[in-house]
């Protein structure tokens, strides 16, 4: 855990900041943080809202946890949706609280495509195949309450990618319906929209697959179908070029080559902000992603929307990106695990000292919403 910050070090941090039509107190934002906690069906619950409505206190901005846009079976059976009307209910009670303490929070719109499994409850309520740009089957993955606990397979290429399209606008619709100021595409960590990007796990060879071109157009029509829901400045996404997660990667040459003709496209429809995560070697056990400095290589690119990175900084190594111009503020993701108040203890130069419960990370499966707090809401506040 981080170590105590110099009030004046971080001071650009908590600069006021203009997202579009939205005013942000501070440029400590929470970043999108998968907790698994929505039992029984998958409903954002009181828990819940509980956890959203202490890191509102103090955030800048808030991104949701990874939010289905349709049924799916992934690792993460008590992950919310909002396909559902009673989702959409129980996400207005969230919105309601974070609005109340004075915060912003955008949904984050997820489909994790090649990494769900046809095995899986969620899944086989479906009818459906799991669907993926390709018939690729991505290394890696452990879905612990299958019996057997087995991992990735091989998925079932989807035959018109625009189904797939049409679930991320409706979900922006009902994320509209739920209060939320905005959405963001969950583009990174080895997704759906990802693996369109990825010319490992998009192999097809008609208009969406080959070329950079044909492997952006899914990402950036489904940002286009957001904006005509949301408006242009309440939309965003999230992208890790560096790859790794959930066996993505290429070459440096291509990499480099795909995200920044995506990265140019997306900024120019003059979308809200584009997060862009650092290469992080701890999420790459497998040695797949390709390290590289993302911020000077994307960040120049962009030159419409706010720059958002992401990945592991410290207090200081984010206020020295806002000061320099190199950033417009910056995501911090897992701080705001074990730290309610984040951004409050980096005002105050309070260390984030709590220690993580791993073995709560993600909850208990299965487990009534009571046994749910445990790792999750009952992380101490600093004293001030």
């Amino acid at each position: 855990m981080q170590s105590s910050t110099s009030p004046v070090a971080v001071a650009p941090l908590f600069e006021p900041i203009q997202l579009g039509s939205l005013t942000l107190r501070n440029r400590v934002f929470m970043a999108a943080l998968t907790r698994n906690r929505s039992v029984p069906t998958n409903v954002p619950n009181d828990v819940n809202l509980e956890y959203y409505k202490q890191r509102a206190k103090s955030a800048g901005l808030i991104i949701s946890e990874g939010v289905l846009i349709n049924r799916q079976g992934t690792e993460w059976p008590h992950a919310p949706g909002i396909w559902s009307q009673e989702q959409i209910a129980g996400w207005k009670k969230v919105t309601d609280a974070v609005h109340k303490e004075g915060s912003v929070i955008f949904a984050q719109l997820w489909h994790v495509g090649r990494v769900a499994h046809p095995d899986a409850p969620e899944q086989k309520a479906t009818g459906q195949p799991v669907y993926a740009p390709s018939a690729v089957a991505a290394q890696g993955g452990k879905f612990r309450f299958i019996d057997g606990e087995p991992g990735y397979v091989k998925p079932t290429a989807v035959e018109d990618p625009i189904v797939l399209v049409d679930l991320f606008e409706q979900a922006a619709i009902n994320a509209k319906e739920a209060g939320f100021d905005g959405v963001e595409v969950h583009g990174a960590n080895g997704y759906l929209v990802h693996q369109f990007l990825d010319s490992t796990s998009n192999t097809r060879t008609d208009s969406w697959g080959g070329s950079v071109v044909n492997r952006s157009r899914f990402g950036l029509l489904v940002l286009q179908r957001l904006i005509k829901v949301f408006g242009k400045d309440r939309v965003g996404i999230k992208l890790s070029p560096g790859g790794g997660y959930n066996d993505m990667g290429m070459s440096l040459e291509e990499t480099v080559e795909t995200f920044s003709y995506f990265i140019t496209e997306a900024d120019k429809l003059r979308i809200a902000y584009i997060d862009v995560v650092r290469y992080m070697e701890a999420f790459d056990p497998a040695k797949r992603g390709t390290s590289h400095d993302v911020v000077a290589t994307y960040g120049p690119l962009i030159k419409n929307a706010r720059f958002f990175p992401n990945g592991g900084f410290s207090g200081e190594e984010a206020a020295a990106l806002v000061k320099a111009g190199k950033a417009s503020g910056v995501f911090f993701g897992f701080p705001w695990v074990t730290h309610p108040d984040v951004a409050k203890r980096l005002q105050f130069g309070k260390p984030l000292d709590n220690q993580v419960d791993f073995a709560t990370l993600y909850g208990k499966y299965y487990a009534p919403e009571e046994e749910q707090k445990k790792g999750y809401t009952d992380y101490p506040e600093a004293q001030y």
